[in-house]
């Protein structure tokens, strides 16, 4: 790589690179970033269409998270500390839960407190 470094009171301030190779470096961070974005991307949880079809549906988000997760309303209800009727009022949007509740139901389904807001 040729650059031109420009001094500025006697100290390096600046490089001037032939706009080839200042292209080239773009495209070379560009790849570079994308391959940590792919590293970053492949930890991370996916969802399969399915999944959000229902959410964009409109159908309760605690049922689809729920469904998802292959709970029961019995089981999430016990892992919450509520009743199964409790749990099913809130899916069909006959009762809203406290903050503390869709704290615990979003530590059950391993989501985040607004995943369940609908």
């Amino acid at each position: 790589m040729s650059a031109q470094i420009i001094e500025l009171n006697g100290v390096p301030a600046f490089a001037v690179v032939p706009v080839a190779e200042w292209n080239a470096l773009l495209t070379r961070l560009e790849e570079v970033q994308d391959i940590a974005d792919a590293k970053a991307a492949r930890d991370s949880e996916t969802f399969p269409a399915e999944f959000a079809d229902r959410l964009l549906s409109g159908e309760s988000p605690l049922r689809v998270w729920r469904s998802y997760r292959g709970q029961t309303l019995q089981t999430l209800a016990g892992a919450c500390g509520v009743t199964r009727q409790m749990l099913s009022m809130i899916e069909h949007g006959k009762a809203k839960p406290s903050i503390d509740l869709l704290g615990k139901l979003a530590d059950a389904l391993g989501c985040d407190m607004g995943d369940l807001h609908g």
